[in-house]
């Protein structure tokens, strides 16, 4: 039997984050959805292929070679793209290529098998409620749109990507209505989820409440 932790909520509410400190916690397999979206993005990138190319999108989602070590690392057909997957350009890009319902649909079912029989954590935008319906836990992160944007500002400054926080902000606000008008997997809250707002707490504190949730359920 599989122990499954879906944590879905809008980009910057610490997803990412939280879900790294609670596989180490407890145990689990650490899978980031939004990073396979976003090698597919990349890959498109490198391939010189643009958003109206769909055919060929879907060609790279069908055919993509996407393996996420226990350490964080991410490679993309075998080549570590770690950092390239978090800069501006995929930034920009990836909720477009996410909403691709063919993309959607063979990045799911890749997600579902890299799950199979295995005790898992799985952050994203539809995990609660479209790719694991059943999970033992579910949790919608949230934040202010402002926090959101502050926290992905701060992280892209750390990683030396040239940016502005208006940039950041305008970004994000467009990434938010994209991800709640996706034809599949769209962006909302599973009615049994715990919702968990972030803004005026820390990783720690953020990581405490969730801990307490899982503890529960098992």
């Amino acid at each position: 039997m599989s122990f499954i932790v879906a944590i879905d909520g809008p980009a910057g509410s610490g997803k990412g984050t939280v879900a790294k400190k609670i596989s180490e916690l407890f145990g689990l397999l650490n899978i980031d959805t939004g990073a396979m979206y976003r090698c597919i993005t990349l890959e498109m990138i490198n391939q010189k292929i643009n958003l109206e190319e769909i055919q060929k999108i879907i060609d790279i989602s069908k055919n993509i070679d996407i393996d996420m070590k226990e350490n964080g690392t991410i490679l993309l057909n075998g080549k570590d793209v770690t950092k390239e997957i978090r800069s501006k350009e995929v930034s920009g890009l990836v909720s477009q290529v996410s909403s691709i319902t063919e993309v959607r649909l063979n990045m799911v079912n890749l997600q579902r098998k890299m799950a199979e029989n295995k005790n898992v954590i799985m952050e994203g935008r539809d995990i609660t409620t479209y790719v694991f319906p059943n999970a033992d836990v579910k949790i919608y992160l949230d934040a202010s749109v402002e926090e959101r944007a502050k926290r992905r500002f701060l992280e892209m400054q750390e990683k030396g990507i040239t940016t502005t926080f208006d940039e950041v902000l305008e970004n994000i606000k467009k990434r938010d209505e994209n991800d709640r008008h996706k034809e599949i997997g769209s962006l909302m809250i599973a009615p049994d989820a715990a919702v968990v707002d972030t803004t005026n707490y820390s990783i720690d504190e953020v990581v405490n409440k969730i801990s307490n949730i899982i503890k529960e359920k098992k």
